[in-house]
């Protein structure tokens, strides 16, 4: 039986191409990039063309390119970091959907004397930037609001909300670890002073990522010791992992265009056929989301136990968040954008990639409505009083 991944947003397939500018960094070319014999120098050089990779699709100086171990920690070090260097400001703001990465990271800071205020979003997850506006006081220092939501795709107007965090005087984080590579990310033009990516969202290593910190951002590092990154993030740079970073963004920037076409063709073949099954809908803004990402609910199944019916026909798909994919709690995301619990369990991310083909789709399209109706057959609450108190797609 062949197997489709349509789990994208969870974690992407190591380019061949990232791969092999890799390998030679894990045995012949194994130099510690702060020694300064050849092999360190070798690796050194390395480093720096991945940071320059990097900072061309962000738009930005090699400098202001921090490597991390992953979205995560540029999170936390955004929030964190600043905090630490915030001279008595205690306000921070932040949207209500954001990833645990974030939201996490505030509850620990807010254990700590910061308060914190999150943001509410509309029926299709958009942060309203005058409620940003309004939120900002005068001991507000950071604003972080994610660039495009990893659950349901809704690409957030944060070019517009970096323009009050920069008329307040307030710092501006964004979480880009799904946006980058899949839709523009000039960080001049999304106004933003800090953005975290992580490689394998987009066809590069895991356990490397990179924050772009604006020159003259004023953060603490959170890692102390041997003095590196120029002193602001300690430890032994991850030589093979920056550079499959360096050569996946390279690659993923110039195929963005076509490959979100190609997706976007896809998504919304499959996102139109779906809603034809019944009590279904889509979840996040029709238009203004991800082009790889589809997110719907079904009335009176478990997402879960459609995850695992349709593993069982070849098709990897998800829930939801893969960091969260084992809590039975329903999505936070999916609650503050209106739904039920009950209708929340019901969900179903797909999120495509460069090799899925239309074939696939049409595999796809046959296999869903078929795990849906059987996993309705099996549901107790169905009748059709209950079935009907559903949203629905009309």
């Amino acid at each position: 039986m062949k197997k489709i991944y349509l789990d994208h947003s969870a974690t992407s397939p190591l380019d061949r191409e990232v791969f092999e500018e890799m390998k030679p960094y894990f045995s012949l070319k194994f130099g510690n990039a702060s020694s300064l014999h050849s092999f360190g120098r070798e690796a050194y050089e390395a480093v720096e063309r991945g940071r320059e990779r990097v900072a061309k699709v962000l738009n930005c100086k090699p400098n202001e390119v921090f490597f991390t171990s992953g979205g995560t920690e540029a999170d936390n070090w955004a929030l964190k970091g600043v905090a630490l260097a915030s001279k008595g400001k205690k306000h921070i703001i932040t949207s209500s959907i954001e990833h645990h990465a974030v939201l996490h990271t505030c509850q620990y800071l807010e254990k700590n004397g910061y308060e914190v205020t999150y943001l509410p979003v509309d029926g299709y997850g958009f942060v309203k930037p005058e409620d940003v506006e309004d939120a900002v006081r005068k001991d507000t220092f950071i604003i972080s609001v994610m660039h495009a939501n990893n659950e349901i795709g809704t690409i957030e107007p944060i070019e517009e909300i970096g323009r009050i965090a920069r008329e307040k005087g307030v710092y501006f984080h964004s979480d880009g670890v799904q946006s980058f590579c899949k839709i523009p990310t000039d960080v001049n033009k999304l106004n933003v002073d800090m953005f975290s990516i992580s490689a394998h969202k987009f066809y590069g290593p895991k356990g490397i990522g990179a924050l772009y910190i604006r020159e003259g951002t004023t953060l603490e590092p959170l890692l102390h010791g041997g003095g590196h990154e120029r002193g602001m993030r300690s430890g032994t740079e991850n030589v093979p992992g920056i550079v499959g970073l360096g050569a996946a963004s390279e690659i993923g920037s110039k195929r963005m265009e076509r490959d979100a076409e190609k997706m976007i063709a896809l998504r919304d073949r499959l996102v139109r056929e779906t809603l034809k099954i019944k009590d279904s809908w889509l979840n996040g803004h029709p238009v203004k989301r991800l082009p790889n990402n589809a997110h719907f609910c079904f009335s009176l199944i478990e997402g879960e136990s459609l995850i695992l019916y349709l593993d069982e026909k070849g098709i990897a798909a998800s829930t939801g968040s893969a960091c969260s994919s084992k809590s039975l709690e329903p999505s936070h995301v999916l609650l503050r954008i209106g739904l039920k619990h009950e209708e929340a369990h019901g969900s179903l991310r797909i999120t495509l990639g460069r090799e899925n083909t239309r074939e696939e789709m049409d595999y796809m399209l046959k296999v869903l409505p078929e795990q849906v109706e059987k996993l309705r057959e099996l549901s107790p609450f169905k009748t059709k009083k209950q079935l009907s108190s559903f949203k629905s797609t009309e």
